[in-house]
């Protein structure tokens, strides 16, 4: 393959069935390699307990021996930002013809980068629907994540692979609070 060809496959969105199983892989070589767990909301933590010595007991550990997770989370965000820059597609994004139509039933018509901009901008976040969706939802995902003792990554990738039951329990709830927020939550919010 051409270097051109490797960036045309790079840009183009991939299965699930490739993804999942890449994604995935990192577990297992985490666990053989270094005899770590994977998750990625731990590496707030790390970054308070480095940047904020206070008393604080929860931040009063040896974070050095978990630097290597800010490495990952600081990867994740490099490999984001390339991706943004250099290998998107600028081709429009594929929305199915019946998620467009309810979208627009709520006066959202302009899809950029994955999220509509009339929710997903500067101007919306000082509105109160924005201040919702943005800082409110935020904080919750914040609060919900160190409430269940992780992320979704870490419960649901990490947690059920190694067959832990708060992970499996977690998981659920997850995909639950999701259902419901997609069905119910954001209808109302969207209405206001």
């Amino acid at each position: 393959m051409t270097m051109i060809e490797i960036i045309a496959v790079i840009q183009k969105p991939w299965p699930w069935y490739v993804a999942g199983p890449l994604i995935g892989s990192i577990v297992p070589l985490l666990l053989i390699l270094g005899n770590k767990s994977f998750g990625v909301s731990s590496s707030l933590r790390h970054v308070c307990a480095a940047c904020f010595p206070a008393r604080i007991p929860f931040f009063q550990y040896d974070w050095k021996k978990e630097a290597w997770n800010l490495f990952f989370a600081l990867g994740l965000v490099l490999g984001g930002c390339i991706t943004a820059f250099f290998l998107s597609d600028l081709q429009p994004i594929h929305i199915h013809p019946e998620l467009r139509s309810e979208l627009a039933e709520y006066g959202l018509t302009s899809i950029s980068a994955l999220v509509p901009e009339e929710l997903f901008n500067v101007e919306k976040l000082f509105s109160f629907r924005g201040f919702v969706l943005m800082i409110v939802g935020g904080f919750l995902v914040g609060f919900g994540t160190r409430y269940a003792g992780g992320c979704t990554s870490g419960h649901a990738i990490f947690g059920i692979s190694a067959l832990r039951l708060p992970s499996f329990i977690a998981t659920c709830c997850f995909m639950l609070g999701g259902w419901l927020s997609a069905n119910f939550l954001i209808p109302f919010i969207l209405q206001m």
